[in-house]
């Protein structure tokens, strides 16, 4: 039987490297990646802290991916 579902190549930014951020999106639309997964962890539903809103909202300038 055949499975004809299409996949999408979404890397986590979370897995980047922080410190050149804007080149680690870069690397992403270069890519055959076609969303980007953002992981907005706040403290508030998980314990850990990541990126918020001004990270994402300035990282949209430099990708036209989905975010």
């Amino acid at each position: 039987m055949s499975d004809s579902k299409n996949h999408i190549i979404a890397p986590s930014l979370l897995g980047a490297d922080f410190s050149k951020l804007r080149s680690e999106v870069e690397l992403c639309n270069d890519s055959k990646a076609e969303w980007l997964h953002l992981d907005i962890m706040d403290q508030q539903f998980v314990p850990n802290l990541s990126f918020g809103p001004a990270v994402v909202k300035s990282l949209r300038n430099h990708s036209d991916l989905f975010f």
